[in-house]
Order: structure tokens, then C-alpha cells, then sequence
């Protein structure tokens, strides 16, 4: 297996935020400064999508 695949896959992968990992959620929550909750509600509102959700989080705060 190649590095490229391998670092490409960790760049979608951090593109996105997995709404059901508890590390996920925490690490986004202490990021923006908001709840843990904040966070699942706003990435089932605008999908699992990084930027969506922190532009989100941003306009909620």
C-alpha cells in the first residue's frame, strides 16, 4: 500500500466530522468553545462536512 492513498484518505477523513465518535464531537466542542450537543446538532443540520459544521458552530456563538 502506497503513502499517497493512505494520506489521501487522512485528508477526507479530517474533511469530515464522524457525529457518532465521542472524540470527534469533544474535539470539535473545546475547538468552538460550545457544548458537545452544539455539535451533533449542527452536524445533523448541515451534514458531516467540516467547514459546514464549524461555520455553524461560529454562527451560533
Amino acid at each position: 500500500m502506497s503513502n499517497e492513498q493512505t494520506s489521501r484518505g487522512r485528508a477526507q477523513d479530517r474533511a469530515r466530522v464522524a457525529g457518532n465518535q465521542k472524540h470527534e464531537v469533544r474535539y470539535e466542542a473545546d475547538k468552538k468553545g460550545v457544548s458537545q450537543s452544539e455539535v451533533k446538532a449542527a452536524v445533523k443540520e448541515v451534514g458531516n462536512s467540516r467547514r459546514k459544521v464549524e461555520e455553524r458552530l461560529d454562527k451560533s456563538s
